[in-house]
């Protein structure tokens, strides 16, 4: 569109669950439900329209061996963005990936820092690995590199146990999470297993990646302290692969693997119905491809979570979880537009008609 066009999107506006317009106008960039005046250089554009996706566990700037050049960085970002894929919290990258701040046409990015890992307990050359003394200077670091999180790694194979074991004391996670939220940053971990998950909660964590180890007794406390969860299901999906390739080595932690994944959905469907916010995630990046955010919502609807629960956990409830605008008044216009309405079928969101960014028809 050139400047000054305004950009007329009809048909349904996804503003919220229940809030449902005819109509919306894209002026200057801007969402708007009143005709401009005078506007004649219109386009437009039918369709159901949502706010735009999140992915709130996706990596920028991460391949299988760490970093990744910048154009290797900018096709995973336009991946996400065919996707529908607006806005990411990218939670934990080895890249520094500011350039695509500056980009009108990519994704918007809220950056987690560098995972911080235990020493020789995570994939080689994706984290700091520190020993837990120096846990909380590198919270701290990493707070002020981010965007408001910090990504932990909160457990790992232990390779004298054989079997995924905790990365840190309880006294380091406590110290270090007080730390983070004394510098207005939340913080998240990488969490597999059931044995790291109440420590971490009991320290003040904000959210769990994964969450596969959440058990019935660990529910009511997530509840309770309203921990969220991202359960990257279409990562989890992977487990038996792993597994499989860890047989010999490590018997122990492969048939944890497994039972892990043979419980998925119970576990994702129990904390749900247990009133523990649910967000999707893709854990895009390393070895998963991008661009996988509506085969992850149709997980958690198999998982047992109703349609339009997880629709909110990739747009409306996911942007006031992360604190960005959705569709109001004045926001930035990011919305895709869809053929059907996503609510009744959340398979839709596979085959965006139109990605609109910063009110510019890209896609």
């Amino acid at each position: 569109m050139s400047d000054g066009a305004v950009l007329h999107v009809k048909g349904r506006v996804l503003v919220g669950p229940e809030d449902v317009r005819d109509e919306l106008w894209v002026v200057g960039g801007r969402v708007s439900y009143d005709r401009p005046a005078g506007a004649r250089d219109i386009r437009t554009v039918e369709g159901w329209a949502l706010p735009g996706l999140v992915d709130a566990h996706c990596h920028v700037g991460l391949g299988p061996h760490g970093p990744v050049e910048k154009d290797v960085a900018e096709k995973q970002a336009l991946t996400d963005r065919e996707a529908g894929t607006l806005l990411i919290r990218d939670a934990g990258s080895p890249s520094d990936t500011r350039w695509i701040d500056d980009r009108e046409d990519l994704p918007k990015i809220i950056r987690a820092g560098r995972h911080i890992a235990r020493t020789r307990r995570y994939i080689r050359d994706f984290a700091w690995e520190i020993e837990p003394d120096d846990l909380v200077a590198y919270v701290a670091q990493e707070a002020r590199r981010g965007d408001g999180w910090v990504k932990l790694v909160g457990d790992w194979i232990d390779r004298d146990l054989g079997d995924l074991a905790p990365c840190w004391p309880r006294e380091a996670i406590e110290a270090a999470i007080a730390e983070a939220h004394r510098l207005g940053a939340r913080v998240t971990a990488h969490c597999f297993a059931e044995s790291s998950l109440r420590d971490l909660v009991e320290a003040g964590i904000d959210c769990i990646e994964h969450a596969t180890g959440l058990t019935d007794d660990l529910i009511p406390l997530f509840a309770e302290r309203g921990v969220a969860i991202v359960p990257t299901l279409v990562n989890i999906a992977t487990f038996p692969r792993l597994a499989a390739g860890g047989e010999t080595r490590y018997p122990r932690w492969s048939a944890h693997m497994r039972r892990l994944h043979e419980r998925r959905y119970d576990t994702v469907r129990g904390a749900y119905d247990a009133g523990i916010p649910v967000f999707v995630g893709t854990d895009a990046g390393g070895s998963l491809a991008h661009g996988l955010v509506a085969a992850e919502v149709a997980e958690l609807v198999t998982a047992g979570i109703p349609a339009v629960a997880a629709l909110s956990a990739t747009s409306w409830g996911a942007r006031a979880w992360l604190g960005r605008p959705g569709l109001q008044e004045g926001a930035p216009a990011d919305l895709v537009v869809y053929e059907g309405d996503p609510r009744a079928d959340v398979r839709v969101l596979a085959a965006p008609r139109r990605v609109v960014l910063n009110g510019i028809v890209v896609e």
